[in-house]
This record gives C-alpha cells, structure tokens and sequence, in this order.
C-alpha cells in the first residue's frame, strides 16, 4: 500500500495566489519505466502560475496537482537509476508534493558541486533555454544573445549559458537595479528598458543574432528593428500581448526567423531526447561553474501560496524555490 503524502491543491481548481493550500493524496507508484522520487525540492515557474489561474492545463497523463520541476532522491528505481541515487527531474506536473512519479529518461543526476535545491532550479529552465536558445535559435559562439528579462528565472540562466557557449549577452530588464544585476550575473550590456530604448542600444552594440523574448507583441517592432540579417526570435512567453502583426517587408529583409515553443506538451520521447542532449552539453557548464543557478528566495512546501505571491510581484532575481 503506497499510503499517503502531503500536496498543493488549488481550492476551487482555480484561483488567486492564496487558493494554494496543502492537502492530503494519495501517494504514487511507479510503472513500467518510470521513478518514484522523494522531493526534497520543487521549482516555482510562471506557467505555474498560468495554471493556477486555470490557463495551461497539464498535459494527458500528468497530475493535476502544479510542479515541473524537483530535486530528490530515488525511491523506485528504474532504467539507470537505482534506489538511494539523487537526481533532478522535469515533470509534466506534480511537483508540489512530497513523493512524484516520472519518466526515467527525464532525470538526471545532480551536477557535482550542486545541492538539492539549487538542482531543483534547473530542469524547467534550463531545458527551456537549451531548446529555445540553442536548438531553435541555433546560437553559436561568437554571436550576440539579446534576452528579454534578464533577471527572471530563465533570464539568468540564458545569461550564464549564453556566456558559457562563447556568445555576447545583451540583457533587458525593468529598472536600474534590474540593469545592474543582470551585468553582475554577466551579461555584456544591459538595457533598462524602464528608461532606455532597446533596440537603440542593441544596434549600437552591433545587433542581436538571436533574441528570447517573453513579451511578445509589444517588443516585436524593436526585436525586429535590433536583429542582425539571418536573426532568430524566439517566444517562450507573451506577457506584453499574443498577437503580432508582422511587417513582411522588413521580415524579408533581415531574413528573420520568428519562432517559439513550449515544453511541458512535447512527447515523452522528445524529452528524453532533450534530456540526454542537457547532460551532455549544460551539465559540464554547471560542474565547470560557468553555469550557476541563482537562488532568490525559499518556501516550504506549505506556504507555496507565499511563493506564488512573490513570484507575482516581480522583484524576483533567479528562482523560487519550494523545500519539502
């Protein structure tokens, strides 16, 4: 018998922050090719916040309950894994718990050097930046990254793995102290878009080759404007509006590829994929130190309503981070 574990519900199955609330389930089993975890650790992102607010439902098969992401250690092994090991792990959802079920092939080990929580931080991001930056932006050294929030989450990991692969970082952000982090964490320029213009600085600096954008419709005319010919944009998100309207002509011009994707509804198989590609290629980053998670602040599991509420507000440098 599996017995029980303590997990985040959503009260009302939607909600404000505060409709987090922990709650008694039922715990999970492994099945064939997949790992039970013991959590020590789950990583707060914003399409967790999107699905609290009812707006990205879990992918078939995945559990209702938030959470892409942990860190813990194995209690049913399976695949390379073997009982005791640690390891960090993407889900489709349910990570806000005490024990979670995955796909084997999704997990990796923890990088040396790399607590639990700081390992909890990688995989949501780091995939993201792996697939969007480097396979869809196919980013090489020597050209220029322009990042869009640079401080967030996925903005100082695609800093730090940008630089790592030998490419110029230009990063934005939204105030003075925005601007001046993101040059600690090592971006080459960085942009205050509360004051400056972007695209301006961006151009004087020498273009950008690839852009990761979040913000969607209204920077599209400025990424355009500051992209180099043959320039990749990549959405991974559109906080400032969905829709684009796209002046063709200037399209046709820079040769630009405007492109985007999302992670949690590819296949178990592409993940996998994705997976033994981030091994291969980021964890050396991160036992090499080029590549460091960065840590804004830690919740218990308990008060992942408190994490949600931070997360919201916006003044956040790097991640959240649930501990269980």
């Amino acid at each position: 018998m599996a017995g029980t574990m303590t997990a985040i519900a959503i009260e009302g199955g939607k909600g404000a922050a505060e409709a987090l609330k922990p709650v008694e389930v039922q715990r999970p089993e492994a099945g064939a090719g997949q790992i039970l975890i013991k959590i020590a650790a789950a990583g707060v992102n914003r399409p967790d916040l999107l699905q609290r607010m009812g707006f990205y439902p879990p992918p078939p098969g995945s559990p209702e309950t938030l959470g892409l992401e942990v860190a813990g250690e194995v209690v049913t092994g399976s695949g390379r894994w073997k009982v005791g090991d640690k390891v960090c792990a993407l889900l489709g959802g349910g990570g806000y718990a005490q024990y979670a079920v995955v796909d084997a092939r999704h997990a990796l080990p923890i990088p040396k050097g790399l607590d639990l929580v700081h390992a909890a931080a990688l995989p949501e991001t780091v995939f993201t930046v792996f697939a969007n930056v480097f396979e869809h932006g196919a980013l090489k050294a020597g050209e220029t990254l322009l990042v869009h929030g640079g401080t967030s989450g996925i903005g100082t990991t695609a800093i730090a793995m940008a630089k790592a692969a030998g490419a110029k970082v230009i990063a934005t952000g939204r105030g003075a102290d925005k601007k001046a982090k993101a040059l600690d964490l090592g971006a080459d320029v960085a942009i205050d878009t509360k004051t400056e213009d972007f695209a301006a600085i961006v151009k004087a600096a020498g273009g950008a080759d690839v852009v990761l954008d979040m913000v969607g419709a209204s920077y599209f005319e400025k990424n355009l404007d500051a992209l180099n010919v043959g320039g990749r944009i990549v959405y991974i998100a559109s906080l400032g509006g969905p829709v684009l309207e796209a002046p063709v002509m200037k399209i046709m011009q820079k040769r630009a590829v405007i492109t985007g994707s999302t992670l949690r509804p590819r296949s178990a198989d592409e993940k996998a994929r994705l997976a033994a590609e981030v091994e291969r290629v980021v964890w050396p980053w991160i036992e090499a130190g080029q590549v460091k998670p960065l840590i804004d602040a830690t919740f218990p599991l308990a008060d992942a309503a408190k994490a949600h509420a931070h997360l919201e507000a916006g003044e956040h440098v790097g991640k959240v981070v649930l501990t269980v």
